[in-house]
């Protein structure tokens, strides 16, 4: 089987396994911390370890975690001293999710969630970090769940880029990630065509036959 097929196959296991949920949601261990996800919540998972494991908050700094899922990468940004954390995410069990787990790790003082398309809700705040692990795949998703893993004609993709510089301080980083089986060229094109240089900062792969890998990379204004 071939990786795009493969790939298919296992989104579409997990887009089940996460419906699968219990109304009072289900405990999921990440890295050394236990996190709660609600039914319809992307869980925590190796595609962000690149990410958590390498990315870097100043004590005192903002940070904005867009697409927050289960609330794992702002929550991470807490856990080095941020001053501010803003988690958006467009799906309403996320925010649920997330908002728990904000407060469950004792951050509700630091972290908030918003429902957000992307940076709908965040008026003029601008960030000296900003987070994203957007779906990967340029694919239809016929529901909430999908959305979390395809990008409808990877226009979530675009409309970011588009709009991130808006929220970014003028010395601010991106961190972002994406996978070998995801669209790296076409995150490239669009993150130069925002005016962002990047550079590939680390990368993880699901198991030890490599067959899948997720990368973070480092953005900042060319």
């Amino acid at each position: 089987m071939d990786l795009t097929s493969y790939t298919d196959q296992w989104q579409a296991q997990r887009q089940q396994l996460f419906k699968s949920v219990p109304p009072e949601g289900r405990k999921v261990h990440y890295l050394d911390k236990e996190f709660l996800v609600y039914p319809d919540t992307f869980w925590p998972f190796a595609d962000s370890l690149p990410l958590v494991r390498n990315f870097t908050v100043a004590p005192g700094e903002t940070v904005l975690d867009v697409g927050t899922g289960s609330g794992v990468i702002g929550i991470f940004a807490c856990y080095q001293g941020a001053g501010r954390v803003v988690g958006v995410d467009i799906n309403p069990a996320a925010v649920q999710s997330a908002t728990h787990n904000a407060q469950m790790h004792g951050f509700a003082g630091t972290m908030i969630v918003l429902q957000s398309n992307l940076f709908e809700a965040l008026g003029d705040e601008r960030f000296d970090v900003i987070t994203a692990n957007l779906p990967f795949r340029n694919k239809p998703a016929h529901d909430m769940v999908a959305m979390s893993q395809w990008d409808t004609d990877f226009k979530t993709n675009t409309r970011f880029f588009e709009g991130v510089g808006r929220h970014l301080k003028p010395k601010g980083r991106i961190y972002f990630v994406q996978s070998n089986f995801g669209e790296i060229e076409a995150m490239k094109r669009l993150a130069q065509a925002a005016g962002l240089q990047s550079r590939e900062l680390a990368s993880e792969a699901t198991d030890e036959t490599g067959r899948q890998q997720f990368f973070v990379y480092e953005m900042t204004r060319s």
